[in-house]
């Protein structure tokens, strides 16, 4: 199989040849190793080099023989190491199991032939590590894919590979999406097991997922992986046919809420109002209903408390893995603002996370009040389509934690809102910049409500036909 031929399959695509007996999972395998080689040397997407043979998977499995590869962050497969983007952890650990969605994965079908860069344990919507260096868009290779999740972003957006693990426990699925030209579903908390290591991973924003190059291998995915595990939290009602199924544009009218203007203050760029605006467009001439609304919430209050869940989580990781190492915590092992932000999770109390909680329990209550006169809420995804290298420099000396936080949702002021309210939301191309980059625009359900995304994403895609077009960094 020729690369020129493989980049042209998405991972339905794939399979659909490989259960056909037109190509084998051998060679698919054989010609994404080529494809992943041709674009890493400019990319920087990979952490370490590319496993000696890809990872056992089921190959009766509904994606069986597709390429994948897994972030290195949160989620990990039995005896690859993992690094989480910190110098701290050197090479990485490997861990003696599977998670339960690593067991998922294989169970799919999905083949991973490496791992893929996340900043600093994951806290940055770039990816661009003192551990790993910058990883580069393949739009456009001075800017960046986004983060946490760029590496497996920016390895799907040049074709290298269709579908890789993702998370997002602020965007983290969503910003590398829209920064990448890819669609972004984060699911809705429960839907996707975080089993065995967490009950609710950074108190509940923490969901693992992947980034696709199309909506129906969104939906399929989602399909082979979600459900619980025993003894977790969550146990949220299975689709009433398929998520697959749902994935095609709806035929009763739904009512959309839009909104253009970041809940924060951030300025946003005329390209993402455009975009949303043109999505919209699309979206009444199939009979859908938009009108201009958004949810009221305590904007001050769910900062610092979205700040104080976030540095707390750091802190225990931070602290936990030197503990582990015997050393102690400084700029000699940890980026300037990863360190800011743990000392001062450090310094939080029990009464601080209560308050945390109460905030949280009082945004996730207004944004589903909204949503009951909604079915969707439209949103650009970030404030502008991408930001370039070292704008987000985890590694500045002169920010503080609230300095760093500020910084990353100034770009990306619209995604963290459903990870606190555990909604599902999506992202998908929209109309491009007139630099010719991607722009992201967000839609965000009522919880449990993937059907619905879905199939607005799939009317989006066809209206807005994204699936010819061509990043500058392409796998050959």
């Amino acid at each position: 199989m020729e690369v020129s031929e493989y980049t042209e399959y998405d991972a339905t695509g794939l399979a659909e040849l490989v259960r056909g007996g037109q190509v084998s999972a051998a060679e698919v395998q054989a010609t994404a190793q080529r494809a992943v080689a041709s674009v890493n040397g400019e990319l920087n997407a990979l952490v370490g080099e590319p496993f000696e043979k890809p990872l056992d998977a089921d190959g009766d499995g509904p994606f069986g023989g597709v390429p994948f590869a897994i972030k290195d962050l949160v989620l990990h497969a039995e005896g690859v190491p993992q690094g989480a983007g910190c110098r701290m952890l050197g090479p990485g650990f490997p861990h003696p199991y599977d998670t339960a969605l690593m067991r998922r994965f294989r169970a799919a079908g999905l083949t991973a032939l490496a791992r893929t860069a996340t900043p600093e344990f994951g806290f940055n919507a770039s990816t661009e590590s003192v551990a790993n260096g910058p990883t580069r868009n393949p739009w456009d290779p001075t800017r960046s894919p986004g983060g946490s999740s760029g590496g497996s972003a920016a390895l799907v957006a040049a074709r290298a590979l269709p579908v890789a693990h993702a998370n997002d426990g602020g965007g983290s699925i969503r910003i590398p999406a829209a920064a990448s030209g890819l669609v972004g579903l984060k699911p809705s908390r429960g839907r996707v097991s975080v089993a065995p290591d967490y009950s609710d991973p950074l108190l509940g924003l923490g969901i693992e997922f992947a980034v696709t190059r199309t909506v129906r291998d969104a939906a399929g995915l989602l399909d082979a992986v979600h459900g619980s595990e025993p003894g977790d939290r969550y146990l949220l009602p299975a689709p009433a046919t398929t998520f697959l199924d749902a994935a095609r544009p709806p035929a009763g009218p739904l009512r959309i809420a839009m909104s253009t203007t970041a809940p924060n203050g951030a300025p946003v760029a005329a390209a993402c109002v455009d975009a949303v605006r043109a999505a919209a467009e699309a979206l009444q001439a199939a009979g859908h209903t938009v009108e201009e609304a958004a949810p009221e919430f305590d904007v001050a209050a769910f900062d610092d408390a979205n700040l104080k869940a976030w540095c707390s989580f750091l802190a225990d990781g931070a602290y936990g893995a030197a503990a582990a190492l015997g050393i102690d915590l400084s700029t000699a092992v940890l980026e300037h603002t990863t360190l800011a932000c743990a000392e001062y999770g450090a310094t939080l109390t029990a009464l601080d996370m209560y308050g945390v909680d109460r905030v949280f329990n009082a945004t996730t209550r207004s944004l589903a009040q909204f949503l009951t006169g909604y079915d969707a809420w439209l949103t650009p995804t970030t404030a502008t389509p991408n930001t370039v290298l070292g704008h987000l420099d985890a590694n500045d000396p002169s920010l503080d934690a609230r300095g760093w936080y500020d910084r990353i949702f100034t770009f990306a002021p619209f995604t963290a809102l459903a990870n606190v309210t555990g909604n599902p939301a999506i992202s998908v191309p929209g109309q491009p910049s007139p630099e010719g980059w991607p722009v992201g625009v967000q839609l965000v359900g009522r919880y449990a409500g993937e059907e619905t995304l879905l199939g607005l994403a799939a009317l989006l895609e066809e209206a807005l036909p994204w699936a010819d077009r061509r990043p500058a960094v392409l796998a050959r």
